[in-house]
């Protein structure tokens, strides 16, 4: 077991080692076998020797694996949480018309508006930015919160007041269910999104074609009191599932409808823009905002909502990964601390060892054979752990189911799962076992560098 190949002959060296018993005898067989058998044996032997240190010392060897496996479990979770959020985002506004762009009042964010509008986009701009060049169709709409009572049943859902017949200009991609109709001249007509339809974990559909549903509206009086309105709607049609929670979660009437049941007073919440090509959005967002300058009107293009998103969560992936590097670091001490008091309590052990032979090499390699260990079970640990909590993380926290140009009006969170990539996880992998291995050096180069003789009088 990697002894010195000058070794003093005798007829049997025995010892105690980490609870084994180990003899050596000298024959006429020579003392150091061959060299491949001589590999095997210290390998196989090595691995032992470290299996049964990590057995002996239970507590304190889960203690630090728990350490390599809380910075991999967080860094595995924030990374598939961060590139699942982003691949719900990118999949929101894809299936959206490339050629279309958001115009509301004021500045507004990502997050919503950042201050009172400056400007009341009314019937007036409608025709204005329509006459711009470039414009192929404009769409205004009201907003707001209706409370939908259907067979004793009630749901809150955001409603988008406009002329539905302008649905596909948004969303081409989108279909009715059978036996759907856009009625939009119907004051009585309302086109149903499919979760609103059709709520997740529901035994039976919310609402059917050519269902009566009650829907009432809260709105501000002006003397700071509140009051409600009810009116009784048709279900004329639902849209099937688009993946786009702005539609799917919400609900479309007529326009005129919507101002007068939301009291809007002819004061539009937004207007969806559509140009002539994709290759002019940029040019038309910026004709509005050299028309009504950059601070009285806001113009959102669903490319620049994705490009902020990635930004941010870029930002705050960032960050979450050093804190969770950190947590790495912290284990790998942990492991330092570990290797550190084994060998104190194993000076004996060493000294036997190297009393009865064995070179410095195999001392090292011990001593790193049980980093590596450690490595090897906190980095696997780390990474099914990771995953597993990416997912509960997911279920637990709310994610955005806001909709383009604006908040989702109190619409239901969305779910989105995580994403894990195999390239990032054998990454994460890599460096917990790179750093358990690293923090391994320093106590086994001293454990290989004890003298016998001073190993044996501190015993």
């Amino acid at each position: 077991m990697g002894l010195r190949e000058d070794a003093p002959e005798n007829k049997a060296n025995k010892a105690t080692i980490m609870g084994r018993k180990v003899e050596i005898k000298n024959s006429s067989v020579p003392l150091v076998p061959k060299k491949k058998q001589k590999h095997h044996r210290n390998y196989k032997q090595i691995l032992i020797l470290s299996l049964d240190a990590i057995r002996e010392r239970k507590l304190r060897s889960v203690l630090t694996i728990l350490m390599v496996v809380a910075g991999g479990a967080l860094m595995v979770a924030l990374n598939g949480m961060s590139a699942g959020n982003m691949a719900f985002v990118v999949k929101q506004f894809n299936s959206l018309a490339p050629n279309v762009m958001f115009v509301t009042s004021g500045q507004h964010g990502f997050h919503g508006p950042s201050g009172p509008p400056t400007i009341i986009i009314n019937s007036q701009v409608v025709k204005r930015i329509k006459a711009l060049p470039y414009v192929q169709e404009t769409v205004p709409a009201y907003r707001g919160q209706l409370q939908l009572n259907a067979q004793g049943s009630t749901q809150n859902v955001p409603v988008i007041a406009m002329d539905p017949s302008k649905i596909p200009l948004i969303l081409p991609t989108l279909q009715l269910v059978p036996g759907s109709a856009i009625k939009p001249t119907d004051p009585t007509a309302m086109v149903v999104g499919n979760t609103v339809a059709n709520p997740p974990g529901a035994a039976v559909p919310f609402l059917s074609i050519g269902q009566t549903v009650k829907a009432t509206s809260t709105y501000s009086t002006g003397t700071g009191k509140a009051a409600t309105e009810s009116k009784t709607f048709v279900v004329s049609g639902i849209l099937e599932s688009s993946g786009n929670n702005y539609v799917d979660q919400a609900i479309f009437i007529n326009e005129i409808v919507g101002n007068q049941l939301f009291h809007k007073t002819g004061k539009y919440d937004r207007i969806t823009v559509a140009a002539n090509s994709p290759v002019y959005v940029n040019t038309v967002a910026k004709e509005i905002t050299d028309l009504y300058g950059p601070n009285n009107l806001s113009v959102i293009t669903p490319t620049a909502i994705i490009q902020t998103t990635q930004q941010l969560q870029s930002g705050t992936a960032t960050f979450a990964l050093v804190i969770a590097f950190i947590a790495l670091l912290v284990g790998s001490v942990g492991i330092i601390t570990t290797l550190y008091t084994s060998v104190n309590d194993r000076v004996s052990e060493i000294g036997t060892m190297k009393a009865i032979g064995a070179r410095n090499t195999f001392v090292l390699a011990l001593f790193m054979s049980e980093a590596f260990l450690i490595g090897i079970l906190g980095a696997t640990s780390g990474i099914l752990i990771g995953i597993g909590g990416g997912y509960a993380l997911s279920g637990m926290v709310p994610h955005s189911a806001s909709g383009p140009g604006g908040g989702g009006g109190g619409s239901p969170a969305a779910h989105v799962d995580p994403i894990f990539v195999p390239s990032d996880l054998l990454r994460v992998w890599s460096l917990s076992l790179l750093l358990s291995i690293a923090a391994g050096i320093m106590p086994a180069w001293k454990a290989s560098r004890l003298s016998p003789l001073e190993a044996l009088r501190r015993t």
